[in-house]
């Protein structure tokens, strides 16, 4: 049976009436295995700091956003890959 893999974008949620929301940390490295509910990164905001969590089982695959950007709702932080069965 052949694998194949699934990719998922972690994107920035909307988190209010706010103008800046800052990546202050990554959880994981590339490559690492995430497990679904796991906090992949941290985004904080001048009123609280809130953990991303991962939707999937997989491997983090990419970070498209490093520690300390600045980032707006609907931006791409990264992507979790999973292996899927055919």
């Amino acid at each position: 049976m052949a694998s194949k893999t699934e990719d998922f974008e972690l994107i920035a949620p909307d988190l209010g009436d706010t103008d800046k929301i800052e990546l202050v940390r990554w959880n994981f490295q590339l490559g690492d295995q995430i497990n679904e509910g796991s906090e992949v990164c941290e985004l904080v905001t001048d009123k609280a700091s809130f953990p991303m969590e991962s939707p999937i089982n997989g491997i983090l695959a990419r970070i498209d956003k490093e520690k300390g950007s600045i980032i707006k709702k609907g931006e791409i932080l990264g992507m979790i890959r999973r292996k899927v069965s055919e």
